[in-house]
């Protein structure tokens, strides 16, 4: 197990600009966004739409990723994934999300998810997990990944190995007819296998024209997961697997998610249509 101390909030920058031209969000400058009332079920444009936000979404990542080591800071990571979103015209959905103060979000270690870029200090040992989304064409893309920085201690690298097992696996069980749990089934079962706990609370989701369009997607079996998979859905798959538990604590700032042990976890996500067989992957560069 890894011996890096533990982390400790840093400080932030101020907030990144969007150009003028570049499209924002609805929910840009208020409390939140407007509950969503449309169909899961996306029709061809809205789909292709999704596509090129998607891929977007997955090469700003990919630029952030590019910038990963020892002794950069979460906050260049953030610059990185900015510039880019804004240089292919997409505004970065995360930026003014019910106040979330950055374009991208940065887990570092213990935590979960939802962790903001700041002074923190990436460390030789890390793994770092970069979660990007792209809003353009007044559509939405997600992704997210983690990465080791500099040289990863087993334990990490296979728990990072397995959690993208485990989203891949996940995404070969869908198909139309079948109930959305299939989706935590398949997760939970395999990372049981390697005793690792499955965060709850935190899940996949419905994304179209709205960043969480209200559809919920467990990582877990969940018994109440009985949405029928119908063709054109597009949702996202976003598995958490811990170290240890899957309860957590949530800092100060409202948005930084750590596992209440303070062992690691990773997450990997990509956003999906399905189709009449099977899935299509909308996050590839």
């Amino acid at each position: 197990m890894s011996a890096q101390p533990l982390l400790v909030p840093g400080e932030l920058s101020p907030t990144r600009t969007v150009p003028g031209h570049i499209i924002r969000p609805a929910y840009v400058g208020k409390p939140g966004p407007a509950p969503y009332t449309g169909s899961e079920v996306q029709d061809a444009e809205t789909i292709e739409r999704m596509r090129i936000a998607g891929g977007i979404a997955a090469r700003a990542m990919a630029e952030a990723a590019s910038a990963i080591a020892p002794g950069v800071t979460t906050d260049a990571l953030d610059r990185v994934a900015h510039e880019y979103l804004c240089d292919h015209g997409a505004y970065p959905s995360t930026l003014g999300y019910r106040g979330f103060p950055k374009s991208l979000c940065t887990s570092v270690n213990e935590v979960i998810c939802h962790g903001i870029p700041d002074s923190t200090v990436l460390r030789d040992g890390d793994i770092v997990n970069l979660d990007v989304t792209a809003f353009i064409g007044g559509v939405h893309g997600d992704n997210n990944a983690t990465y080791f920085v500099g040289d990863v201690d087993e334990e990490s690298r296979l728990l990072v190995e397995r959690t993208r097992e485990s989203l891949d696996r996940a995404i070969k069980a869908v198909r139309p007819g079948r109930q959305i749990n299939v989706i935590g089934r398949v997760i939970e079962s395999y990372a049981k296998r390697f005793g690792y706990g499955v965060v709850r609370d935190f899940t996949g989701h419905g994304i179209n024209t709205s960043f969480h369009s209200g559809l919920i997607v467990p990582h877990y079996d969940s018994p109440h997961a009985t949405t029928v998979i119908q063709p054109g859905m597009t949702f996202t798959i976003e598995p958490m697997l811990t170290l240890g538990t899957h309860e957590y604590d949530l800092w100060e700032d409202g948005w930084t998610v750590v596992t209440k042990d303070r062992r690691r976890t990773a997450q990997f996500e990509h956003t999906l249509v399905v189709t009449d067989s099977g899935t299509e992957i909308l996050t590839l560069p």
